[in-house]
């Protein structure tokens, strides 16, 4: 019967997490109340907060699935990749059809809830922040095995590359959402292939 209890415990945290992706995809991490995912989950607010104490604590937690998420649609596919510019080239078209996709309904999840904690400390933004860093940190790992092997101009910076790569998928998922510009990934995908000096073959949809 434990056993049992505790399964039921983890389905029901792991479909209040799912649903506070969802809204706060939408609405921000702002807009995600005890409240309201108690309300559309037919739950009490106290069950809700047994899982995760405090709104914090549900942010935080709806922050690390869609985190998890991202790195399952972006990172994972591309890890087999050679490392440097090929793998490099594989992010870059995993990221793109992540936002091609909208597998967020309200776009990128955490360029999102960037731009929503930029400026407002506390346990929010330390979280996006480790991962914008580890993930850039990341970005820049391949950019220097790219560079050792003559993939990009000798001058090129690393932290530059990734830093650049960010950009371009930040500036891809405003096009997209904010714009509705119609031709955004493409920009993004000629965006990126220039910052890696790669050849522009013919971009397929869908990557």
């Amino acid at each position: 019967m434990p056993r049992r209890s505790a399964a039921e415990a983890l389905q029901t945290r792991s479909a209040i997490v799912e649903r506070s992706v969802a809204v706060a995809s939408v609405d921000g991490l702002d807009g995600l109340t005890i409240g309201r995912v108690a309300g559309e989950l037919h739950m009490s607010k106290a069950g809700v907060l047994g899982h995760f104490g405090t709104k914090e604590g549900l942010q935080l937690a709806a922050l690390e699935a869609a985190v998890g998420t991202f790195t399952h649609e972006v990172w994972e596919p591309a890890a087999g990749a050679t490392p440097g510019r090929p793998r490099l080239l594989a992010v870059a078209d995993g990221w793109l059809s992540y936002l091609e996709r909208d597998v967020f309904p309200g776009g990128c999840f955490v360029t999102a809830a960037a731009c929503e904690f930029d400026d407002r400390p506390g346990p929010v933004r330390e979280a996006l922040a480790r991962h914008q860093a580890r993930w850039l940190r990341a970005l820049a790992a391949d950019a220097r095995v790219a560079l050792r092997a003559g993939d990009l101009p000798r001058a090129t910076d690393p932290a530059d590359v990734a830093f650049g790569l960010n950009a371009v998928a930040m500036g891809v998922n405003q096009a997209r959402r904010l714009l509705a510009d119609p031709e955004a990934t493409a920009r993004g995908w000629r965006a990126m292939r220039a910052l890696l000096h790669a050849p522009r073959a013919r971009r397929r949809t869908g990557v």
